[in-house]
């Protein structure tokens, strides 16, 4: 017989219910005092339902079984009837039937009890589909049973890569949406929603975090709680649930609040969401929520740091238009601002290696350079105005630049100096400037490269704010279309604040340290085999 290995993945199996820690048997060994316990009919409740007393029992002999693997134990038992007649009884073993051959494929598969595993797995796998089936056929759907078997339904072909998968996600969500409509305990579609995220289902995981969060909301659950709630999910790291229910909280309390109020409410959501290094943060939807405080309150919105840190966060989002205007409000509001040089010169370089505007990012880095003393920004900015001197052919122009700042930079910044003495001994010796960064300027700048699709190729940092002489990782992602099953070789020139490297063009990523403070700008060109495919920047602020 060929063995086909089914990859069941690890998942925890959710308590069906929320117990009392109250045991209700004496004995969790003593099977058919448990079994008595749970065939207990409760006045009212008929079979329709169980009643605590008898869930708890259920539990605690489920316990029993499982604690020592006896799945195929418990299963016959299950199997038994031990209530003969009782449907809710029926429905609640055909799940716990499925779920426990879910979790007894994966124990063998951990256990490599691959006799087991091949000889049994496919009576297993029959376990689970019809246990499945059974208990949502013996529930309605505004029952949290009926969802969790269709939600292990969904698991299971899901595992499986099956022709079901697609089918039973369907089910799936139609199920959770009426649900919402009359079922009484919400968590459950929150469970359904956190399956799916891990799954990778994050658009079906996206619509019914919202479901909830409008459940939430429904609920008498006062605004504060509902506030509590949001932050414990982005404590938790589940940053979709988080943001809906941060997004239900505002439509909550927006008509309570004064707008000063309301607008310190959005700033410190937008700051929890906004780029920050070893921060969960969604950058897109905290450039929602400053949005939403333009509207309201406009440029008045926005202290300092908060502009700051808008801008920041848009750069980091690779928005660097929308970024640039940021810093230029920044600018103007606060010419003072302790961010001041790094906004000024990050602006003279998103005109010029963003925008192909050389004239207006000139006058950005003439500004600067013209101040005293000496700041990490205002050398970097001497450097650039050489360096474009440079590449256009004034080496007159560009050795006046690079000597007054050598003169000006003595020993304080190991990197710019080590940089700036190559751009000498290049015009010393009559040599074209370094190749890689010809070739960057000249993308950014040259008509012919005006079209170049800058969104091919993605450029990122572990970290965007290190420490002097803490090693940090550069990477790329390129973003090529579908060549068959063809693999195409890509090259890189990478240049500009490098910490000294010059990586290998097969390297699309390197480690590197920094020496010195400062805004550091990495520029990358991606080469495929027809030529120049695409070229992207990015900065590092080193503290």
């Amino acid at each position: 017989m060929k063995k086909e290995s089914f990859k069941i993945l690890k998942v925890l199996i959710p308590s069906l219910f929320i117990f009392t820690t109250a045991s209700f048997a004496q004995d969790s060994k003593d099977t058919k005092a448990l079994t008595s316990c749970i065939c207990e009919a409760d006045p009212g409740l008929k079979d329709k339902q169980l009643s605590q007393k008898s869930l708890v029992c259920f539990e605690e002999l489920k316990n029993s079984y499982l604690k020592e693997n006896k799945f195929s134990e418990f299963v016959d038992f299950l199997k038994s009837e031990p209530c003969p007649g009782n449907k809710a009884v029926a429905a609640l073993a055909g799940y716990s039937i499925a779920s426990t051959r879910y979790s007894q494929l994966k124990y063998l598969e951990d256990s490599k009890n691959w006799d087991e595993y091949f000889a049994k797995g496919n009576d297993y796998r029959d376990d689970i589909i019809n246990g499945a089936v059974k208990a949502i056929g013996a529930t309605k759907v505004e029952d949290p049973l009926n969802i969790r078997a269709r939600l292990l339904l969904f698991q299971f072909h899901k595992d499986l890569q099956d022709n079901f998968a697609e089918a039973s996600l369907a089910d799936l969500t139609n199920s959770v949406q009426e649900y919402a409509r009359s079922g009484s305990d919400i968590e459950v579609i929150k469970e359904v929603a956190d399956k799916l995220l891990a799954s990778d289902e994050k658009g079906k995981s996206r619509e019914l975090y919202k479901i909830y969060a409008k459940k939430l909301a429904s609920s008498d659950i006062d605004s504060e709680a509902l506030k509590g709630i949001a932050v414990d999910f982005y404590n938790q790291g589940n940053i979709e649930l988080s943001e809906n229910v941060y997004n239900t909280y505002i439509d909550k309390v927006s008509s309570g609040l004064s707008k000063e109020e309301l607008l310190k409410e959005l700033g410190g959501i937008g700051i929890i969401f906004a780029y920050q290094d070893n921060n969960a943060n969604d950058m897109f939807y905290a450039e929602e929520i400053f949005k939403k405080m333009d509207l309201l309150g406009g440029q008045d919105a926005f202290d300092e740091e908060l502009i700051y840190l808008r801008g920041f966060n848009l750069e980091k989002s690779k928005l660097f238009t929308q970024a640039k205007d940021v810093y230029v409000d920044l600018i103007k509001r606060f010419p003072k601002s302790k961010h001041a040089d790094e906004v000024i010169y990050k602006t003279g370089i998103i005109y010029v290696y963003i925008l192909r505007d050389l004239k207006t990012g000139r006058t950005y880095f003439e500004q600067l350079a013209q101040i005293e003393p000496l700041s990490p920004q205002r050398a970097s900015s001497l450097y650039q105005l050489g360096l474009l001197k440079q590449w256009e052919g004034e080496s007159l122009a560009a050795r006046k630049y690079y000597n007054k700042l050598l003169e000006k930079l003595k020993d304080s910044d190991a990197d710019r100096l080590a940089a700036l003495k190559e751009r000498l001994k290049e015009i010393d010796e009559k040599k074209s400037l370094d190749y890689n960064l010809k070739v960057a300027i000249d993308t950014a700048l040259k008509d012919e490269y005006a079209n170049l699709d800058m969104g091919k190729l993605d450029l990122k940092a572990t970290s965007y704010r290190p420490k002097r002489g803490k090693e940090l990782g550069i990477g790329s992602s390129a973003y090529i279309g579908a060549t068959g099953c063809l693999q195409i070789e890509l090259q890189y020139l990478w240049s500009g604040d490098l910490g000294g490297l010059k990586p290998a063009s097969n390297a699309s990523e390197f480690k590197t340290t920094y020496k010195s403070s400062g805004t550091q700008v990495i520029n990358a060109v991606m080469f495929s085999p027809t030529g120049i495919a695409s070229r992207n920047i990015d900065f590092v602020d080193v503290d």
